[in-house]
């Protein structure tokens, strides 16, 4: 039997080259980590026209070989054939945007002085020509000495030529490399500058355009207010917008609980049901609106190029604090779920940048914090304007989100001026062009996001509210007793209570945190289940978690806890992907330590202070 061949994808970032191996090898992917190290492994079954199969790998993006990051290692290594357990690829798949060729042809000329058998697939050619370039690949394919093929792979356009060129290199691989020895990068960039005058046919004014509306989003006194005024209008739709969608739904789990007490006769089941299930899980659903409208604005900003120009307009106040502009994706991708910012650290190529970026992601307020957020809020927190088009919730929405910002980049200067201490590293980046988000593109990438949460709902949220229920629940109340003072859970809030009683909080409170290290959300699904199993009539057990909060705590003790949030540690599986990332314990323990120190120490002065000003 023999040995499947390989090809692999490379390219810069942003060349496009996982939308075409997801169109070359649609579900035939399997995705895990390389042996040693935590750079991801895509490889996906490709069939070329001969029948004969062929395994694709989509490689790290890579601006050199001369590697600056983890990725781009793994990427040097696979290609050159130094990865322990990796096979050499046969075929190299270059993959370079259309409409940005003299950046990715620098790159391009590294890869073919290797003289290995080489296609270039010439991505994204419908943005280049709707930018009005007109290219010949012809001569592209002259002047490198290698087959060019245009693509657009989110349409699967070129994608047959493309898989028919792959095994037509290796026969013309020895005849057809131009590009032998190495030469230096200046002379690189030169030879590349030409190549891409002579592919380029023709050009419209459409640059000069883009280039203009840059000049005012990119300049450093007008961007970032431009950026903070669309942050700002971000978090006040999440209240505006979503509280009749919200409202909705509270009111649905409300009925159904209600039909389930009227239909079923008291006892166990009925309990756990209205209880455990639609009170605790009932009550974190009812935030999917606002979930949903928050990313459809990061979806939209992303997909029309505006979010490279917010870490291009991050550069200057990120390197005020050691760090660099690239250290604002992963913290960006941080306001999503701290898990995959902590992953996406890994293209930052400065080892104490790049620790630094590990242990601040968990102060960005993650989704998971929103619920709780929102709860609060809408409990304490009177629905009223404070100027136009200006609503005090979302004002306080919004200071809540800039707190987890400032104290990110406090706690960066912080250690990069100690434990990770050390100069800013360079930040060159390339700026995407602008486009108009695709409809399909951004329900999908809705539907992605609802269906995490809902899942999350159903699974972590779900398992960890049913145990803490049971623990409310049982050993069951003598008459005249509450029940959360009979339960093993109050008896586990009673031994916190003394720690936690210095900044204010009451033992739901407490008991609340402890879930909460499973999954952020659940703290909202732990106080109302608490609310309900602990409610004295049915009356009260038929409220809903916020307008208990409402009634039974005083403003200092709301704020306190929403302070507490701002900076207390991540879920559990954070933890986890911190190991893995740093290879120990050592600074996920740190990070678990420093968050825990600056939530109390925050919770405790937000408490005495709005306290002392008789809040």
């Amino acid at each position: 039997m023999t040995r499947k061949r390989i090809a692999a994808l490379v390219g810069n970032p942003n060349a496009g080259k996982s939308a075409l191996f997801n169109a070359l090898t649609g579900a035939r992917q399997k995705i895990a980590n390389y042996p040693g190290v935590t750079v991801e492994r895509k490889a996906g079954r490709l069939t070329l026209p001969s029948g004969e199969p062929l395994e694709l790998i989509d490689l790290p993006g890579s601006y050199s070989f001369d590697a600056a990051s983890p990725d781009e290692e793994v990427t040097r290594k696979v290609v050159h054939g130094e990865f322990e357990g990796e096979a050499t690829p046969e075929v190299i798949v270059l993959v370079v945007d259309a409409a940005n060729l003299e950046q990715h042809l620098v790159f391009a000329q590294e890869v073919l002085e290797l003289g290995r058998p080489t296609v270039v697939a010439l991505n994204m050619i419908d943005l280049a020509e709707r930018d009005g370039l007109t290219l010949d690949p012809a001569a592209l394919s002259a002047a490198l000495g290698v087959p060019v093929i245009p693509t657009v792979a989110v349409r699967g356009r070129g994608l047959q030529e493309l898989t028919a060129a792959i095994p037509e290199a290796e026969t013309h691989a020895a005849e057809d490399a131009q590009w032998r020895g190495h030469v230096t990068l200046p002379e690189r960039r030169l030879v590349a500058k030409h190549m891409a005058r002579g592919a380029t046919l023709s050009a419209s004014a459409r640059h000069t355009i883009e280039n203009g509306i840059d000049r005012v989003l990119l300049n450093p006194w007008v961007g970032p207010v431009i950026l903070f005024g669309l942050l700002f209008v971000i978090f006040q739709a999440v209240f505006a917008w979503a509280t009749p969608f919200a409202d909705a739904l509270d009111g649905a789990v409300g009925a159904i609980s209600g039909w389930v007490s009227g239909i079923m006769p008291e006892g166990f089941i009925r309990d756990f049901i209205t209880e455990g299930v639609l009170a605790g899980v009932g009550s974190v659903v009812v935030f999917l609106p606002q979930i949903v409208i928050l990313f459809f604005f990061i979806l939209l900003m992303e997909a029309s190029g505006y979010m490279a120009r917010a870490a291009f307009l991050m550069d200057r106040l990120m390197a005020g604090v050691g760090l660099s502009g690239k250290s604002f994706i992963p913290l960006l991708s941080s306001f999503a779920c701290a898990i995959p910012g902590i992953m996406a650290a890994r293209s930052i190529p400065d080892p104490k940048d790049r620790l630094t970026t590990i242990l601040v992601a968990p102060l960005m307020t993650c989704s998971a914090r929103l619920p709780v957020y929102a709860v609060i809020i809408a409990a304490v927190i009177p629905e009223t304007s404070v100027g136009p088009g200006i609503g005090l919730q979302g004002l306080v929405l919004f200071a809540l989100y800039l707190a987890g910002i400032v104290g990110a980049l406090v706690v960066a200067l912080v250690l990069r001026n100690t434990l990770a201490k050390g100069a800013a590293s360079g930040f060159i980046m390339e700026m995407p062009r602008y486009q108009l988000p695709r409809i399909k593109d951004l329900a999908i990438g809705l539907w992605q996001r609802a269906y995490v949460f809902l899942r999350r709902a159903g699974t972590i949220i779900f398992m960890v509210t049913i145990a803490l229920w049971l623990l409310l629940s049982f050993p069951k109340a003598e008459p005249g007793e509450s029940q959360l003072d009979a339960s093993v859970a109050g008896m586990v809030a009673d031994g916190l209570h003394p720690v936690l009683e210095p900044i204010g909080f009451n033992r739901e409170m407490g008991l609340a945190l402890i879930p909460a290290m499973a999954a952020r959300e659940v703290a909202v699904s732990a106080l109302a289940t608490t609310y309900a199993v602990d409610a004295e009539d049915e009356d009260l057990a038929a409220e809903g978690v916020t307008d208990r909060i409402a009634a039974l705590w005083s403003l200092p003790t709301a704020l306190a806890f929403l302070a507490w949030f701002v900076f207390a540690p991540q879920c559990i599986s954070t933890i986890a992907v911190a190991r893995r990332e740093t290879n120990g314990w050592k600074w996920p323990t740190f990070m678990v330590v420093y968050l825990f120190v600056l939530a109390y120490v925050f919770a405790g002065l937000t408490f005495w202070i709005a306290t002392a000003l008789g809040l």
